[in-house]
């Protein structure tokens, strides 16, 4: 028999699982949730003295009350949960056959559970909190539906479930997100799943594409020991598909699961695969950290600033401005007559989109500023995770700015990025654009939480009548440049860089 062992996240209690242990007896296992001091109703003393370690010992007690015998140990941590989830299996590795991460993050030792708060906002406030004036010391939980939108995405949760959820929910003790996580290496053998809410804006298919660029603190999930799931709902899948979860954690009891393919696997990754098009060859020259690609041409040409998506990591090599994709569309640029740039801006986390604003920003001038350049004739053209950079543009476009073009771009921040300032919402900026022309590359097999984005964008177009090109790929894949050479990709490029370069030389309709 299996006995599943369920930690809540942040705010909650044993009552966000109801339905889910409901389920799993039917099914014939077990299920056992924790009730956390401080959060479960049922166990809420003053937040006093109450930090990771308890939690980490209200995990452990619930395991050693768990019989041996016949028994089967899955631990299922949800959100914060994971924390004390992955502190009671490591000091129990022994009796845990599995462990869940549901729709949470990685924790690591050393690290605070704080680091995993998506709101940047309230992470920055949270480090700095020194507690009240009575004393008390914790986190007020939500106390309206959109509240919890600033901890994950509620799709899919029904009105009176989240009332009864925010009625129930408890202040989080600050110490459970500032104490570090302390792990002996223990746990590291036990088999892990991740089961990922593409509602909150996580998916399979994201993972895997951030293996392939190198991201080493994913490297351990290519284990064959770690599966995957997906389940099409937002952050609280306990309460909006509590039957699909239910199949998903029993699965995950059995060891089924997608399993991800190594960065070094024999398939070349998808973002260093051959350009879709054969493109001649065209002069680069580098300044810093922006590749210049120039025609012959002896009078100032317009120029186009190419902005590759991310995150990337760091010490990802060879850098996004040698990707085939990025290079091709320059030579592509170039082949037309105009000047091409490609820039290595720094987005290696969801944190850094204001820094990677700034390079871009000044990648633009250094462009601009070059004598070769048409310094009134300028496009930008944003890939994938840059998309919300193009907000920037969008909300306050100068003079110079022709065109704004977008392929496969994810068009908002997603749920589980925590970015809830204004600021990067192209959606949001579009009102603004006034007769800035766009031209947007959508593939028709994009990632469902990106795809989300770019409907959400197209509808704030049309309520707000910007001019929005939009040049579809129905076959394709997210960098289908790389990963779909057929001639509609084909097709698909020189349509969209057609239209951009038509914009350059137009009449500025402004």
């Amino acid at each position: 028999m299996t006995a599943f062992i369920l930690v809540s996240g942040m705010f909650t209690g044993t009552h966000v699982w109801r339905d889910t242990v409901t389920r799993l007896a039917a099914a014939g296992a077990e299920a056992h949730p924790v009730p956390l001091t401080g959060l479960d109703p049922s166990h809420r003393p003053a937040c006093d003295g109450i930090d990771l370690e308890t939690h980490i010992a209200d995990v452990v007690a619930v395991i050693d009350s768990v019989g041996v015998t016949g028994r089967r140990i899955v631990l299922v941590g949800h959100d914060y949960g994971i924390h004390p989830a992955l502190g009671a299996a490591d000091r129990r590795a022994g009796r845990v056959d599995r462990i869940v991460y549901l729709d949470s993050g990685m924790p690591r030792d050393g690290v605070p559970a704080l680091a995993a708060v998506p709101d940047q906002r309230l992470r920055g406030r949270a480090a700095g909190s020194s507690g009240d004036e009575n004393g008390a010391d914790a986190l007020p939980p939500p106390v309206t539906h959109e509240d919890w939108l600033r901890w994950g995405s509620t799709e899919g949760v029904s009105g009176p479930a989240l009332d009864r959820l925010t009625a129930m929910a408890a202040p989080q003790p600050m110490s459970t997100l500032l104490q570090p996580l302390r792990l002996t290496g223990a746990v590291d053998p036990v088999p892990v799943t991740g089961v990922l809410c593409t509602g909150n804006g996580a998916s399979i298919e994201m993972v895997q594409m951030r293996v392939n660029h190198g991201d080493p603190t994913l490297g351990a999930l290519v284990d064959p020991r770690v599966t995957f799931f997906e389940l099409p709902t937002g952050h609280w899948p306990m309460l909006s598909l509590p039957a699909e979860l239910t199949d998903v954690l029993l699965r995950a009891a059995a060891g089924e699961g997608h399993r991800l393919v190594p960065a070094d696997a024999t398939d070349t990754p998808a973002h260093l695969r051959p350009f879709v098009l054969d493109v001649p060859e065209a002069p680069r020259e580098r300044h810093g950290n922006v590749d210049l690609y120039l025609p012959d041409a002896e009078a100032p040409r317009p120029a186009v600033l190419f902005v590759h998506g991310g995150p990337v990591p760091a010490d990802a090599r060879p850098t996004p401005r040698d990707w085939p994709a990025l290079t091709g569309y320059a030579r592509c640029a170039v082949a037309s007559g105009a000047v091409a740039a490609v820039v290595d801006h720094r987005l290696h986390d969801v944190d850094d989109y204001e820094r990677a604003a700034g390079d871009v920003a000044a990648a633009m001038e250094c462009v601009r500023a070059d004598p070769r350049v048409d310094a009134d004739r300028a496009a930008l053209w944003f890939f994938s995770g840059s998309g919300p950079i193009a907000a920037d543009w969008l909300d306050a476009p100068p003079p110079w700015l022709r065109c704004l073009a977008a392929s496969y771009p994810i068009l908002g921040p997603l749920p589980n990025w925590g970015l809830t300032s204004g600021r990067f919402h192209p959606a949001r900026a579009l009102a603004n654009a006034g007769a800035l022309p766009v031209v947007l590359t959508r593939v028709g097999l994009e990632m469902p939480p990106i795809a989300v984005t770019v409907e959400e964008f197209l509808a704030a177009a049309k309520d707000c009548g910007a001019g929005v090109e939009v040049i579809d790929v129905p076959n394709g894949h997210h960098t289908f440049e790389t990963v779909d050479p057929t001639d509609e990709s084909r097709d698909a490029v020189r349509r969209a860089m057609r239209a951009v370069l038509d914009h350059l030389h137009r009449p500025d309709p402004r």
